[in-house]
């Protein structure tokens, strides 16, 4: 298998997807603006959110992948089949158990997850309105999520990628077509959510069938590799729940700022979702079933040189797109964002929060790159304990910046934004610190001229764009389509920019083509 060519077809699917994400949040922001409805709706949205990151994309698939991935290598097909029915089975009641529990404990959640709404009784009771309609859709993406493990694991990369767009296109159809017919338009939002979130599951279903692995029923208490996977996803939830905490407790702080400043962190932080999902979570998804492979092969030396070449595509395509988010922060949420209901507030606002969060993309696309090295060798102890300073270090930053942005008279909710981005660099410099106290990677030759030739390349490309992207007060004043095409013609610029340098520079494609056995 060419692990460049799967990469950019999970990138490609993820690339679509997060353009279908921008309409979709170009929308809201054009129709319900950044206000106390959208502060209600983004807060009842991200807790099934918190929810699916913690176990279904995070706890479950790590401790899932890498035991699916050797029953795939050492056990018949029928054996695989029986684990996939055993924990799909499992997975399916405890997730039924816990969406009826959290739509009868919604007052309570909202209450703990941003008690600063409690002030309006009208924008909390909306929020648990919100909430109920939205924690279905936790029960929906799990069982997603566990069949684009099992897709993934037999490198059907390009169709778990796809699934997100669904979600995407249920926002967009419901926010044009039906928001008129509710008496609080925003719950249309909700309804979306639990749209999309059937929508996920039942387009994965055709490919479970064709690849020949459909789940059935089958309850199976007993089963040893449903416990192996219980027994790793323990310390994982407390892991990933670690991570998620810290972006909760950045609600809660939000909460308690002015209006609009949960809808500002939002709508900052689905620009950071585009490099994110489209390279971070891309390479991780191609990087966990390989390096499982290659631990189960016992194949020490195919590890680390995945490891390298994950690394070193991460500096080339993050560190652009990092410098790029800043110097562009205008020109993009301008572009994106400020119509109708989103005003110049809004903007500056979001503009703030957007440059803080850009410090720290590096690190956040690196952890999804290295977690899945220890996840991989089913080590989830180590990022469990890395993840709980990270928390400490994080919220002793949010408490700093908090009492600096307010005495600087700065907006405070960036300094929120910035305690994330620098929690994340950390996370990802002691996850390398550990693979290289234990030997795990071995970094390849030639990394220091690497470096420097990209530091070139990404500061002629800022440069330029700074340049290109002009005063900040024209991008208020553009129109939609001169703004669009101004800001499409400076991605262009920017992007040929970056990689005539490295290719003047002696980069070549064929040097990051890497070929494994699927």
């Amino acid at each position: 298998m060419n692990l460049l060519k799967a990469l950019a077809a999970v990138g490609s699917m993820t690339f679509l997807s997060r353009i279908l994400g921008f309409v979709r949040d170009t929308l809201i922001a054009r129709i319900f603006g950044a206000g106390a409805y959208t502060d209600a709706f983004f807060v009842a949205f991200k807790i099934p959110n918190l929810l699916r990151r913690m176990f279904a994309e995070g706890a479950f698939s790590q401790a899932f992948v890498p035991v699916l991935a050797e029953y795939k290598k050492t056990r018949s097909t029928e054996q695989t089949h029986d684990l996939i029915n055993h924990v799909a089975t499992l997975l399916g009641l405890a997730l039924i158990v816990v969406t009826i529990l959290g739509m009868l404990a919604a007052p309570w959640v909202v209450y703990l997850s941003a008690p600063g709404f409690e002030k309006d009784a009208n924008k909390f009771a909306l929020t648990v309105d919100l909430l109920r309609i939205t924690f279905p859709y936790i029960f929906f993406i799990s069982l997603t999520s566990l069949a684009g493990g099992v897709l993934n694991t037999y490198s059907k990369f390009s169709v778990p990628a796809f699934t997100p767009a669904w979600l995407n296109l249920s926002f967009i159809v419901a926010a044009l077509f039906f928001g008129q017919y509710f008496d609080e338009p925003i719950k249309v939002l909700a309804w979306a959510v639990f749209a999309g979130g059937v929508l996920q599951l039942a387009f994965q279903i055709p490919f479970l069938m064709q690849i020949g692995f459909m789940p059935r029923f089958s309850l199976n208490l007993h089963d040893e590799g449903v416990w192996r996977i219980l027994k790793l996803m323990g310390p994982a939830i407390f892991g990933v729940s670690i991570s998620q905490l810290s972006l909760l407790i950045n609600t809660i702080f939000a909460s308690f700022l002015v209006t609009g400043s949960v809808s500002w962190l939002y709508y900052a932080d689905r620009l950071m979702e585009f490099p994110t999902g489209i390279l971070g979570v891309a390479l991780g998804t191609v990087l966990l079933p390989s390096l499982s492979k290659s631990f189960a092969d016992k194949d020490d030396s195919e590890y680390s040189h995945l490891m390298d070449w994950g690394l070193r595509l991460t500096f080339m395509l993050a560190l652009p797109a990092s410098v790029a988010l800043a110097v562009l922060s205008m020109p993009l949420v301008a572009s994106l964002f400020k119509y109708g209901a989103f005003v110049e507030k809004d903007v500056f606002m979001t503009q703030y929060a957007l440059v803080a969060y850009s410090l720290g993309l590096l690190g956040l696309i690196m952890v999804k790159v290295l977690a899945p090295a220890f996840y991989s060798r089913q080590n989830i102890k180590t990022p469990v304990k890395i993840a709980i300073f990270t928390l400490a270090a994080t919220q002793l930053m949010n408490i700093l910046f908090y009492y600096a942005f307010k005495q600087a008279e700065l907006p405070i909710h960036a300094g929120l934004a910035l305690a994330i981005g620098l929690g994340a660099c950390l996370n990802a410099g002691l996850l390398y610190y550990h693979l290289r106290r234990a030997n795990i990677y071995k970094p390849q030759a030639g990394w220091t001229v690497f470096l420097l030739k990209l530091l070139v390349a990404v500061s002629i490309m800022a440069a330029i764009l700074f340049y290109g992207a002009g005063a900040n007060a024209l991008w208020l004043k553009y129109g939609l389509v001169e703004k669009l095409s101004r800001l499409t013609a400076l991605v262009s610029l920017g992007a040929v920019v970056y990689f005539a340098m490295l290719w003047l520079l002696g980069f070549r494609l064929k040097d990051f083509t890497r070929r494994t056995v699927a």
